[in-house]
């Protein structure tokens, strides 16, 4: 049901592969915290959506078991639509970013982001209807790990292609793994636009990542009037800390009179 005050929870986690601090590829470990996170849009990076190989690990040595994560997901969650950006291949399926949501998709499209010889990158953009008539444009981000690589995305993201281009009804909120841990171009460039925070868990550190013992901040959001900040977090749970190798970055909005 579409909330009709306009406010949401919204929450970003690269899940690894649903591989572990404890190297246990576990997709029932990741759902179990997307529930811990009682979020309506649910922004994951690092999703392999190999669902026709699944079957055949068994029987194929070299092919990880455990592929149809997005699957899984999906169908463990079936309160939430959903939408996938496929950045690679990986065996016979697919890698990338996934977008969940309580709320409907009013459309989606994946962008490329990536730079010559490095990994194939990308920003999976969703139109969510968080209130009756109200939209939101998220756009789900996973950054390379190179300096130059991110400053080439910085630019391509930040270009009339996607997040300056025209024509957008409702604000605009970037979330996601940024894979920058300083004040980079990434960071200089959407400051710009855009406003932030430091997220915080029951620690009191703004750090995302590794998730048992975090030391760099990764993730983070980023977002545009007439989004109203209300609060943010880190999720800090026993699960968390273990599922996978970040935290997930949780974040409450609210929209603002202005949007009406």
């Amino acid at each position: 049901m579409i909330d009709s005050s306009g406010t949401f929870r919204i929450a970003t986690y690269n899940i690894h592969k649903c591989r572990g601090i404890d190297r246990k590829v576990s997709p029932a470990r990741i759902i179990a915290v997307i529930r811990e996170l009682r979020a309506d849009v649910v922004c994951l990076q690092e999703v392999v959506n190999a669902p026709e190989i699944s079957s055949t690990a068994e029987r194929i040595p070299q092919v990880p078991p455990l592929l149809d994560q997005a699957g899984e997901i999906a169908r463990a969650l079936p309160e939430y639509a959903w939408a996938f950006g496929d950045n690679r291949p990986f065996y016979t399926g697919t890698y990338g970013n996934m977008t969940l949501s309580r709320f409907p998709l009013r459309g989606w499209r994946n962008h490329d982001l990536s730079r010559r010889r490095r990994e194939r990158r990308g920003v999976l953009e969703t139109e969510i209807e968080v209130a009756n008539g109200r939209t939101a444009h998220i756009f789900n981000v996973h950054l390379g790990t190179g300096h130059m690589e991110r400053r080439y995305q910085a630019r391509k993201l930040i270009s009339p292609q996607i997040l300056t281009r025209s024509g957008f009804k409702g604000p605009r909120l970037v979330i996601g793994d940024f894979n920058e841990w300083t004040r980079g171009l990434t960071t200089r460039l959407l400051r710009e636009s855009f406003s932030s925070f430091r997220p915080r868990h029951v620690a009191r550190f703004p750090r995302t990542y590794p998730g048992i013992l975090p030391m760099l901040t990764l993730d983070h959001c980023y977002y545009e009037l007439p989004l109203v900040l209300e609060e943010s977090k880190l999720c800090y749970t026993r699960t968390a800390l273990v599922a996978s190798d970040h935290l997930p970055l949780v974040a409450t909005f609210r929209l603002s009179e202005r949007a009406i």
